[in-house]
């Protein structure tokens, strides 16, 4: 179809219903118009997975690596297949926009969504963050770029308004999202947040550069309920108001276009960008008026038949399909596009068959998605340290090992907050490393000390549904006098979206707990409003719990507890029972939890230290919790939860054959980081983290994963706003950039990473004048000098040391990544974009170049730099003679 034939659709539609397409349909589609051949879009979140529509655990989801991971593998390739994963996954679920990925920087260490951001550096962000996008897009789904723009901390986020500087603007905050629009994203998010005193959704940032400059023909969408004015939004270039059916627009907005405060054809712009969308998607179809849809209202209450899927669920080998391309230079909408080789072994990656489990559950054969995702997270594990060196351990010297820690049974996969799936298995690491010893060794395991008192939903393990006896928990919608509306059987204590039933007053859980132990057990309710929780009819909380904050993953994902206490007795069966009314603005999620009688945090660090003192080697799992890395609150500070600082100390000490895996999204403070003799980080591993870091443990992978972010004892900025204001002072100086400008450094350098084998960097190759606009082609020569293959992660810095402009003291300008056998030598040309070389000049509003010489180095990390040269850059007025590949060369061996 052609962009004419796009504007005749338009035409065809009178304002009313124009300016309906605008606003959501439900919370998580569009609207559909038949006339035109318009179907619903389907949206879901990400990033590590594709939950689909709402929240149940009963519709489970592939899980990856968090963001932070997928960008510590700095492989674009890897990535990109990932991308095609989650694409295959959308399908299977209907799903046409996928909300990924986030492409907002590691501003600071506190930011508590770390996890769902890939870096602190713009470029990796947008290297990673593109490689994602052509992954899923390549498969027919439309990935978005969010939050657009400066939404790099919690604290305050709906309303806060970050003061950044024009040239950090555009040097850090924006260039993600333009390698974005570069990789032909088809969606971007517009942020809550303000930018320099006006909100994201009102912000001419998104007229330009996004649309403008950078020539951005997709949808903008608010992130959800952010778009809170009429005229603002409408005037502004946001296209789409998510959720849906009320809204700031509807009404409002055709009052205000027949008034001559919005102009039509800014209407008509948004539509046409909507109905481009629906074509690149697979969800328009002039020729062929299709059905509205469902009702947005009608939430089935069983799973969709998953033998009906709405796309293909495995591409054909041909594999070919609805993926149109970025119409920067053309007229015409293709109507086929073509999977490219790089992302087509993603075909076999999900198996269509469904099977029924004996709890009703889907269960899919994954083995080809399983591989993958089991790569991933050795490819993303990051070895800090490797003293000896420890690892990799061999099994056969191997006859007892302890596996220890809070995380080591049960692992957390990914972050808290609006991104959450439900993963169809998750593989801990000390499932894993069982595994891996079968018959080699024996595996012991020791909780140690706890990590807090937060309840814990029920769950299939442990209570049964009163009403048919299956593991799990019986769910009820009941009206104002209490009578049954609705039941069903659920897997979890922990409902955050139960049917949607008009009548409904009331959510009930209600399940048989049978203890296993005896003594005091802790139980709690988890809603906002009216709150009730009972044992065998007895009232152990009565008590209305009143709504404190607006944030929509507190107020949706995360209601607060409300607990008692009950001597229960092992082996003799309870029925308990919750309920919470459904107010308007309250949400409609509510837990009912259990936990059993815990051992003092003093006899439970004994008993692991005690056990460790006693094996050939040691795994200890420490990390972060649900509190500390979630949407919606940021960090006060990096340490470690509960006593596990003192766990590694004392654990260590007992044993001198101790590994320290840390699981957590983001960095934290490792006070005993000299005192163990390695070090692996995990990040948030998704559901194949046993398997890939028991690969990792005993050598079967290398570990791969080199940081993307510092990793330091503390912030060096804050994420706190000043009356409503956020000043981003630090300018361009955020994570190594700014430690670069300390006499102190931090625990680990942005880039760090070791591997199984070592490297020596032996010549570096740079042409001796460069043209502006033109790429620099840097050489390097390096040599794998130790007794297996591996990879090596080559980076390339820029530094100007006489400059008469702001700059870092150096800055990250490229990276490739070289593969060796033992004792071979691998040269990797690594292109530095034109654009490494420019700055952003606030004076003339555009990017400039400074004639001069600027060093090149090369190496590990941003710290660790054995090679140097130089270049000549040519003013934008003083060309230097023609530029070719084959230019004379600067040689430098290490410094």
């Amino acid at each position: 179809m052609s962009i004419d034939g796009l504007d005749r659709l338009v035409e065809k539609l009178d304002l009313e219903r124009k300016v309906r397409l605008l606003t959501g349909a439900s919370v998580w589609s569009t609207h559909a118009e038949p006339d035109i051949g318009l179907r619903a879009m389907a949206l879901s979140d990400g990033p590590v997975g594709v939950r689909g529509d709402g929240w149940d655990e009963r519709n489970t989801s592939l899980t990856l690596p968090s963001a932070t991971a997928l960008a510590a593998t700095w492989d674009e390739e890897l990535v990109g297949l990932l991308g095609g994963l989650l694409a295959s996954e959308a399908r299977r679920k209907g799903v046409h926009v996928l909300l990924a990925p986030a492409l907002n920087l590691h501003r600071s260490p506190l930011g508590g969504r770390h996890f769902e951001c890939y870096s602190e550096d713009p470029l990796l962000t947008g290297r990673i963050g593109a490689a994602y996008i052509r992954g899923v897009q390549a498969g027919g789904v439309a990935a978005t770029a969010k939050h657009y723009v400066a939404n790099d901390s919690e604290t305050e986020r709906l309303t806060l308004d970050a003061r950044v500087g024009e040239q950090t603007l555009r040097e850090l905050y924006l260039a993600p999202f333009e390698a974005a629009v570069q990789a032909g994203v088809w969606v971007v998010m517009s942020a809550y947040n303000g930018v320099n005193g006006t909100t994201m959704s009102e912000s001419p940032l998104l007229a330009d550069p996004l649309k403008g400059t950078w020539g951005f023909d997709g949808v903008v969408v608010s992130d959800w309920g952010g778009v809170r004015s009429t005229v603002g939004t409408a005037r502004a270039a946001q296209d789409l108001a998510m959720p849906g059916p009320r809204g700031a627009w509807g009404e409002a907005l055709v009052a205000a276009v027949r008034a001559g405060e919005v102009p039509e054809a800014a209407i008509d712009d948004k539509v046409r960008r909507l109905l481009l969308l629906a074509a690149r998607v697979g969800a328009l179809d002039p020729g062929l008026p299709g059905p509205a849809g469902p009702s947005p209202s009608a939430i089935p209450a069983a799973l969709p038949d998953p033998s009906v899927p709405a796309f293909p669920a495995v591409l054909p080998d041909a594999a070919t399909f609805p993926v149109p391309s970025v119409f920067a230079e053309q007229d015409v909408v293709p109507e086929q596009g073509t999977l490219p080789d790089a992302f087509r072994d993603t075909d076999a990656l999900v198996d269509p068959a469904v099977l029924p489990g004996a709890s009703g559950v889907q269960a899919r054969d994954h083995g080809h998605a399983r591989t993958l995702l089991r790569r991933a997270v050795a490819a993303s594990a990051v070895l800090l340290r490797n003293e000896g060196p420890l690892l990799p351990l061999d099994p056969a010297r191997l006859r007892r090992v302890a596996v220890l820690g809070p995380n080591a049974a049960a692992a957390r996969i990914q972050g808290g907050g609006s991104g959450g799936v439900y993963p169809p298995s998750v593989v801990s690491p000390l499932e894993g490393v069982r595994e891996a010893l079968s018959g080699t060794a024996e595996v012991l395991h020791a909780p140690g000390p706890s990590l807090g008192d937060r309840p814990t939903p029920l769950g299939t393990g442990n209570a049964r549904d009163p009403r048919t006896g299956e593991p799990g928990v019986l769910v009820r919608l009941l009206d104002a006098a209490g009578a049954e509306l609705h039941a069903e059987h659920r897997l979890t204590g922990r409902i955050l979206e139960p049917a949607r039933i008009d009548a409904a007053v009331t959510v009930e859980i209600r399940a048989l707990l049978t203890p296993d132990a005896d003594g005091v057990w802790d139980l709690a309710v988890a809603g906002w409003g009216h709150v009730l929780l009972e044992a065998d009819g007895r009232v152990l909380v009565d008590e209305e719990v009143e709504r404190d904050t607006d944030d929509p993953a507190t107020v949706h994902l995360s209601p607060p507890y409300r607990r008692a206490r009950l001597a229960l007795t092992a082996g003799r069966t309870v029925e308990l029972v919750s309920r919470r009314r459904l107010d308007p603005g309250s949400g409609i999620a509510s837990s009912l939890a259990a936990d059993p009688p815990r051992r003092a945090d003093e006899v439970e660090l004994a008993a692991a230290v005690e056990l460790a003192g006693d094996c050939d080697a040691v795994i200890v799992v420490v990390g972060t919790t649900e509190e500390i890395e979630s949407e919606g609150a940021d960090r006060t500070h990096l340490r470690l939860p509960g006593r596990q600082d003192e766990l590694v100390r004392a654990v260590a000490a007992a044993n001198p054959a101790t590994v320290v895996i840390v699981n957590s999204g983001g960095p934290v403070d490792l006070p005993w980081r000299e005192e163990v003799p390695a070090v692996l980080l995990s990040w948030f591993p998704g559901q194949e983290a046993g398997h890939g870091l028991a690969d990792v443990l005993f050598g079967h992978a290398e570990p791969g994963g080199r940081l993307p972010t510092t990793w330091a004892d503390r912030a060096l900025v804050s994420t706190v706003p000043r009356d409503g204001t956020l000043p981003y002072t630090e300018g361009l100086d955020i994570g190594h950039r700014a430690w670069l400008r300390r006499s102190a450094p931090p625990a680990y350098w942005f880039g760090h990473g070791l591997g199984y084998t070592s490297w020596s960097y032996e010549g570096l190759s740079v042409p001796w004048n460069a043209l502006p606009g033109a790429p620099v082609p840097v050489r390097v020569r390096l040599r794998n000098t130790g007794r297996r293959a591996g990879r090596e992660v080559v980076q390339v810095y820029l530094s100007r040391p006489d400059t008469s402009v702001v700059r870092p003291v150096r800055w990250l300008a490229g990276y490739a990544l070289a593969d060796a056998g033992p004792g071979e030598v691998a040269e990797v040309v690594v292109d530095l974009s034109a654009r490494a070389f420019r700055h952003w000049s606030a004076g003339h509003h555009a990017w400039r170049v400074e004639e001069g010489a600027f060093t090149v180095l090369a190496g590990r990390s941003a710290a660790d730099l054995p090679l140097s040269g130089a270049t000549w850059l040519a003013g934008t007025d003083r060309p230097v003679g023609p530029w070719t590949p084959e230019a004379a060369a600067v040689t430098r061996e290490p410094a």
